[in-house]
């Protein structure tokens, strides 16, 4: 496995590479994505071999500008808009299949859907135009795992089960994009993230929130088991107990980290998956407590996140 600098050379090699149905991880401005060239079948069991991840757990696509949906998706009044105003950023997009989409069915997970984004992030975007083909990229971890915000969780996570890493420092958001699903009227809200629900209720007007605790899993992102640590998960502390690392929000006393002394809730998220990969410790901690964060705008994001990382804890 190869750590490049995402320079022009480097994004020429991933690119080269992609074609020819390796798998290169990269960075984008959510978190850092398992690339593979989603037209090939081969490439695409590969993400999935190596995230461990479920066949029935769909993959987002990744294009390099909204007109490579004509060939992807059956069209849809509302993506213009959504595109104009979200795109390039952390949006995804349910949509449905064209019946001679090229993209391999396991992206979809043989359903007649296709999850779409055009991520925010200059690597990203030029290696999309070199590559010149859509690319399947869920996060670079195994599945139900942190997810990564640095080439070095890449590394520390799959190491050489990868055939390059492109470093492009660290994600801005640090927290995967929402996932709105287009196939029903009203569209609905399958995946809290980075863009919230009334900025979205803005643009195309009313949305459901769906409930993604239960039922068919019909895009990435909605196992109830996700984005988990080693150690047990305490969320709503206002302390921590003995032996307990603690994340803290607008400041505490004995934190181990703070997401944002100042209340920032971007900031948190930017901070949250790097703060529960750096506390994963068993030889400092038996566990770790998160302060309550307030379920507006994106902290509904991140409770969202920190729920499903506790689950079952």
């Amino acid at each position: 496995m190869t750590i490049k600098v995402a320079d022009d050379a480097g994004i020429t090699a991933a690119a080269d590479r992609l074609r020819s149905g390796h798998v290169v991880a990269f960075p984008t401005e959510t978190v850092y994505g398992l690339g593979a060239d989603a037209t090939q079948d081969d490439a695409v069991s590969k993400v999935f071999s190596i995230k461990g991840r479920p066949a029935v757990n769909p993959l987002i696509v990744h294009v390099a500008d909204p007109s490579w949906l004509e060939h992807l998706a059956v069209s849809d009044d509302r993506i213009a808009a959504l595109a104009d105003t979200f795109w390039p950023g952390p949006l995804t997009l349910v949509l449905k299949r064209r019946s001679d989409c090229p993209a391999s069915k396991q992206v979809s997970a043989n359903l007649d859907t296709i999850a779409v984004r055009q991520p925010d992030h200059p690597v990203a975007a030029a290696l999309l135009l070199a590559v010149d083909r859509p690319l399947a990229a869920p996060s670079a971890n195994p599945s139900g795992h942190v997810s990564p915000t640095t080439a070095q969780h890449v590394e520390t996570d799959l190491g050489d089960a990868l055939d390059m890493i492109l470093d492009g420092g660290p994600c801005r958001a640090g927290l995967e994009s929402t996932v709105l699903d287009l196939t029903t009227e009203p569209a609905r809200i399958l995946r809290p993230g980075v863009v919230d629900a009334d900025a979205i209720a803005n643009v195309i007007g009313k949305i459901d929130e769906h409930d993604t605790t239960a039922g068919l899993i019909s895009s990435p992102g909605q196992l109830e088991k996700h984005y988990a640590p080693s150690l047990p998960l305490r969320l709503n502390a206002d302390t921590a107990r003995e032996g307990e690392a603690y994340i803290a929000f607008r400041g505490a006393l004995n934190a181990a980290c703070d997401l944002s002394p100042h209340g920032d809730l971007a900031e948190a998220a930017s901070n949250l998956f790097a703060a529960l990969r750096e506390l994963d410790d068993p030889a400092r901690f038996n566990g770790i407590a998160v302060s309550p964060i307030p379920r507006e705008g994106i902290g509904q994001a991140i409770n969202d996140r920190l729920r499903r990382a506790a689950k079952g804890r």
